[in-house]
C-alpha cells in the first residue's frame, strides 16, 4: 500500500497577498520577463510603455500635444500636459488594484490599457515611484517604494495641468538592469508616427511625424520600393503597402497606438485582405503567399476596449471593433476586425489601383515572378525531405519539445510556455547531445547540423532549396508556408565560441536574414552566450563569458587558482550546461537597426572576401592565444 503523506494542509496554508506582494511574485503575469535591458520585450521597457500609455491616451481623448521623457541612468521620468489624475484618487488610481477611469469608455474610448493594472505593476516593481497630479492650480502627490506608500498630500502649484511620474525599477527584480537607448527610441518614435499632432520629447530630442504612417514605412524601408507606396486613411484605420524584392513579409502593426509585434486578428485581416483584393481585381487565381512575397507595409486599427494576448499587449485578441454588455439586453458588438479590414482594403485600395494604372503592371510582374520561383523550388524541397525521410535523417536531427509557440492552447496552468517554447540550432553529436540531456523538454527543442551549412548568399534559391539541413531546419521551424505557423518563439544559434563557431553562425544567420527576415524583425532569434572560462579554487567556482570576466575572477579568488578554457560546447559537462540555458540563460538579440539594409548587412559578412572585411574580423575575434593568456 502506498505511504500516505503528511503535507499539513490547512488554515495556515491559505495566505492573502497584498497587492504589491503579489505583482512582484507573480511579475510574469503582469509585464512578462523581468530581464535586464538587453532584450526589446524585457520588463523594464513594458514599465516605460505603461506609463507612456497613459499619457498617449490623454492625447487621444484630445488634451496635451507634448510628453516629456527623461531616462537619466536608470530613473524615468515622463510628464504630460493632459488632464491630470483627479486629485483626491490619485493614491488609489496608482495602488489599488482594478481601480481607473479606462472601466468608463465615455472618458477613454480607445485606450490601450483598460484593467487599472499597467501603473499599479510599475509601482509596486519600482524601489522608487513618485507621482504628482496637476489640476486648476493644486498638486496631488505620492511617493512609494515597492508599492508601500510613504508619503502623500495636496499642496498650491503654480504647473499645468497634467501628470508627472518618476520611478526607478528595482534591482532585486531586475538584475543589474539598464535602459538601452535605442529600443527606447524605436518605442518614441512608434508613439509619434501613430499620433499624429503629438510631440514626444526624449531626452530633449524631438519626435514628430506629420505623414503618421507613410513615414514610418518610409524611413524604415531598407531597399527601393517597386512603386511608390500606397497610404490610405479612414476612420479608425490607416495602412501603408508597396513591394520590395526581399524575400518574406514586412508589415508592422498598431492597435491603439501600441506596436502589436506579434500581429494578431487586425494584422491576420490585412493579410488576407491585400491577398483576396489583388486576386480579384487582376481576376486571376493567385496565390496568397505569391501575393504577399516582398510585401513592404503596416496597418493601424482604433478599436474600443481591446483584448491583447498577455499583459505585454503584442498580440491582439479581440475579434469585434467593439463589444459591451447593456443591461436587459444582448451584447452590443460591432463588426468584426476581419470585416471591418477587408472592407476597408476591398474598396480603397481598389479605388487607387484603378486611378494610378501606371504601378499595375509592376505589381503583377511581381506577382508572377514570385509564383515562377515558388512553382520551380517546391518540387525540388519535396524530394529533398522525402529523400531526408528515407534515410531517417529527420529524426536524428530534431529533438522536439512538448508544447509550441503555435499550439492553440496550453494545459491549465502552463500559459507562460508558449513564450518560453525555444529551438537551439547546434553543430555536432557532442553538443546537441549535451543540450538535448539538461533541456526542459517541455519547452525546449533541439536542431543539430551537420557541419556547416550552404552559404545561401552566394547560391541560387534552387540550389538553396535542393540542400537537405536547410530544408529540414525550415520544416522544423514551421515556417514553409506562412511565419504565423512558427512552432518557437525563440530560435537560438548555439555554436562554438572559435572560428568555425562563428562561421556556422553566420552561414545560419544568412539563410535566416535572406529567406525568413521577419524572423529577426519580430525578434525570434537570438545567439546563446555560453561561458569562455571557468574559474575556480577549493572553495568557489566562477563562470566567465569574457576575459574581462575572466581577469576579474582570478583576481577576487587569488589563491589557489585553476582556470578552464572551454573551447567547445561539447567540452561543458551536462551538469554544468544545464544552468546556462535556464532561467539565466544568456542571449543576444540579433536584431536589424532601421537604417540598415539586410542585402548590405549579407554582402559585407558573407560576400566577396574584402579588405574591409578583414579588417573586421581582425579588430573583433579574439585570438586563441589572447583567450589562453592567463594574466595572475
Amino acid at each position: 500500500m502506498a505511504e500516505i503523506l503528511n503535507h499539513n494542509y490547512n488554515d495556515d496554508s491559505i495566505q492573502t497577498l497584498e497587492w504589491n506582494e503579489h505583482i512582484r511574485r507573480r511579475a510574469g503575469m503582469y509585464i512578462g520577463r523581468l530581464g535586464n535591458g538587453e532584450r526589446q520585450g524585457d520588463g523594464i521597457y513594458v514599465l516605460l510603455k505603461e506609463i507612456i500609455d497613459n499619457s498617449i491616451d490623454e492625447f487621444s481623448m484630445g488634451y496635451g500635444k507634448r510628453i516629456d521623457i527623461t531616462i537619466e541612468d536608470r530613473t524615468v521620468t515622463v510628464r504630460d500636459f493632459g488632464r491630470g489624475i483627479p486629485l483626491g484618487k490619485v493614491v488609489d488610481a496608482t495602488s489599488k488594484l482594478n481601480t481607473g477611469a479606462k472601466f468608463d469608455d465615455e472618458n477613454f474610448k480607445k485606450s490601450v490599457g483598460m484593467n487599472g493594472v499597467g501603473t499599479k505593476a510599475v509601482n509596486a516593481m519600482s524601489v522608487d515611484f513618485y507621482v504628482a497630479s496637476y489640476r486648476e492650480g493644486q498638486c496631488s502627490y505620492a511617493r512609494f517604494s515597492r508599492g508601500e506608500l510613504l508619503e502623500s498630500g495636496i499642496v498650491p502649484s503654480t504647473e499645468k495641468n497634467g501628470t508627472f511620474i518618476r520611478f526607478t525599477p528595482d534591482d532585486e527584480l531586475f538584475n543589474d538592469f539598464s535602459f538601452h537607448m535605442e529600443f527606447v527610441e524605436s518605442m518614441v518614435k512608434n508613439y509619434s508616427y501613430l499620433k499624429k499632432g503629438l510631440t514626444l520629447m526624449l531626452n530633449g530630442e524631438a519626435y514628430k511625424s506629420e505623414n503618421g504612417l507613410l513615414d514610418l514605412v518610409t524611413e524604415n524601408m531598407s531597399e527601393t520600393p517597386l512603386y511608390p507606396l500606397i497610404h490610405l486613411e479612414g476612420e479608425d484605420i490607416e495602412i501603408v503597402l508597396t513591394h520590395g524584392n526581399s524575400y518574406g513579409e514586412n508589415i508592422s502593426s498598431f492597435v491603439n497606438g501600441q506596436n502589436t509585434r506579434d500581429g494578431g486578428t487586425h494584422l491576420a485581416a490585412y493579410r488576407e485582405a491585400i491577398a483576396k483584393t489583388l486576386k480579384d481585381f487582376f481576376k486571376k487565381d493567385y496565390k496568397p503567399e505569391d501575393i504577399r512575397q516582398g510585401i513592404v507595409g503596416a496597418i493601424a486599427i482604433q478599436i474600443q476596449e481591446p483584448v491583447f494576448e498577455g499583459q505585454t499587449k503584442t498580440k491582439l485578441g479581440s475579434t469585434y471593433m467593439w463589444e459591451k454588455q447593456v443591461k436587459g439586453h444582448d451584447m452590443d458588438r460591432g463588426p468584426t476586425i476581419r470585416t471591418f479590414v477587408n472592407d476597408f482594403v476591398s474598396k480603397y485600395l481598389n479605388d487607387y489601383l484603378h486611378m494610378h494604372m501606371e504601378i499595375v503592371p509592376i505589381i503583377e510582374e511581381k506577382i508572377k515572378a514570385s509564383q515562377a520561383e515558388r512553382e520551380e523550388i517546391a518540387g525540388v524541397q519535396k524530394k529533398s525531405r522525402e529523400r531526408a525521410k528515407k534515410t531517417a535523417v529527420y529524426n536524428r536531427k530534431l529533438r522536439d519539445c512538448r508544447y509550441h509557440f503555435n499550439d492553440t492552447k496550453f494545459p491549465k496552468g502552463m500559459d507562460d510556455e508558449r513564450e518560453k517554447t525555444s529551438i537551439f540550432i547546434t553543430e555536432g553529436d557532442s553538443a546537441s547531445g549535451t543540450i538535448t540531456k539538461v533541456r526542459n523538454a517541455n519547452n525546449q527543442a533541439v536542431f543539430s547540423l551537420r557541419g556547416k551549412p550552404m552559404n545561401c548568399f552566394k547560391e541560387s534559391r534552387k540550389k538553396v532549396a535542393e540542400n537537405e539541413e536547410l530544408n529540414l531546419l525550415v520544416n522544423a521551424l514551421g515556417v514553409e508556408e506562412d511565419l504565423e505557423n512558427l512552432r518557437y518563439n525563440n530560435i537560438i544559434v548555439a555554436t562554438d565560441a572559435d572560428d568555425d563557431g562563428m562561421h556556422i553562425r553566420m552561414l545560419v544567420l544568412t539563410f535566416i536574414m535572406k529567406y525568413y527576415p521577419e524572423l529577426i524583425r519580430r525578434g525570434h532569434v537570438y545567439i546563446l552566450q555560453t561561458p569562455l572560462f571557468r574559474v575556480g579554487n577549493k572553495k568557489e567556482r566562477r563562470y566567465c563569458y569574457s576575459i574581462e570576466e575572466r581577469d576579474k575572477a582570478v583576481k577576487a579568488l587569488k589563491t589557489g587558482v585553476e582556470i578552464t578554457r572551454f573551447k567547445g560546447l561539447g567540452e561543458i559537462s551536462s551538469d554544468e550546461f544545464q544552468s546556462f540555458i535556464g532561467e539565466k540563460m544568456r542571449l543576444d538579440t540579433v536584431k536589424q537597426a532601421d537604417e540598415e539594409s539586410l542585402q548590405t548587412i549579407m554582402e559585407f559578412y558573407m560576400g566577396i572576401n574584402t579588405y574591409e572585411r578583414q579588417h573586421f574580423i581582425m579588430d573583433n575575434l579574439r585570438s586563441e592565444k589572447e583567450l589562453e593568456d592567463v594574466n595572475i
